[in-house]
């Protein structure tokens, strides 16, 4: 079944992992997936790296999210890619049964200008698939309640999203917001334009100081609600989260209180969404599955799997 028609009948469920790096991380994610697949979610997806960076490990992990027991959801990034590497991609992806991903043009790497490819936008890779391919992938694509950081305004965003629709995109898959006024103005915005895709709201579990600063700043630009920032404020690990060796003398009770307070907020957050009734709860996992264990069971989100 697809999982469009899964968001038609039920508010669908997932999450969200990477490529380890090393090889100690290879070995420890199956034991992971298993883990967060007794949550029963109805799908998994897998980030792409850098410029592709770690496409053969992509690959990998989809197969392991597969052997686990559910979909997987490929990234899939135009950086460095040339039509035809991408068609020969996306048909390596169909002949190992992988048929759904998540179209994007991908963060550049570092020094990069442009993508290095054919292919500039998102919106050219939806076209793209959808002519070569037809039907046989199920396409979702980013959606940035906030504004993409490099377009120049909110509506010219909606604008390019409802592009994607057009160019035969299936659903959403929103960036990082905390922001919960602005995304309850992105919704109404992007329907009011006619966006009828279903919306899986992304969601970062608040675990980890320097990592929450990071994800907010250096990628996506987001806002951080006062409340947020009081939580990392009450628990500033002196003279910064950044720093190797803090010379902090509570480092280790300042983030075990940073996490507590994090995961209640990452719980209040999930309840807001759920009472919006958008399509679905996409739960980044960051290769862990304890943390995000406690999270779902003290949100009640298994009550909806």
């Amino acid at each position: 079944m697809k999982l469009t028609e899964i968001m038609k009948q039920r508010m669908a469920f997932s999450f969200e992992v990477f490529p380890p790096k090393t090889d100690k991380g290879m070995e420890n994610l199956p034991g992971t997936l298993e883990h967060l697949c007794e949550w029963k979610p109805d799908y998994i997806s897998c980030t792409y790296g850098a410029g592709g960076s770690n496409v053969g490990k992509n690959m990998e992990v989809c197969k392991l999210i597969q052997d686990a027991g559910t979909t997987p959801v490929t990234h899939f990034t135009v950086i460095g890619n040339t039509k035809e590497g991408i068609k020969e991609q996306l048909q390596n992806y169909l002949d190992n049964g992988v048929d759904h991903m998540l179209a994007l043009r991908g963060d550049l790497p570092f020094g990069w200008t442009g993508t290095g490819g054919d292919f500039k936008y998102a919106t050219d890779l939806v076209a793209f698939a959808r002519k070569e391919f037809g039907d046989k992938f199920e396409i979702a694509v980013a959606g940035s309640p906030e504004g993409h950081i490099t377009c120049r305004s909110l509506d010219a965003d909606i604008a390019v999203l409802k592009q994607k629709q057009d160019n035969g995109a299936d659903y959403i898959m929103t960036q990082l917001c905390w922001d919960m006024e602005q995304f309850k103005y992105w919704l109404d915005a992007i329907r009011q334009a006619g966006i009828t895709m279903p919306v899986d709201v992304g969601i970062m579990p608040i675990l980890d100081q320097a990592a929450t600063i990071n994800m907010a700043l250096s990628r996506n630009g987001c806002v951080m609600p006062r409340e947020l920032c009081e939580i990392i404020s009450q628990n500033w690990i002196f003279p910064n989260p950044f720093v190797k060796d803090p010379f902090d003398a509570d480092v280790e009770g300042k983030k075990a209180a940073f996490k507590e307070a994090g995961i209640e907020y990452t719980i209040n957050q999930i309840a807001e969404y759920r009472a919006m009734g958008v399509d679905g709860i996409h739960l980044y996992a960051l290769n862990k599955y304890k943390d995000v264990s406690e999270i779902i069971e003290r949100s009640g989100m298994r009550t909806m799997v």
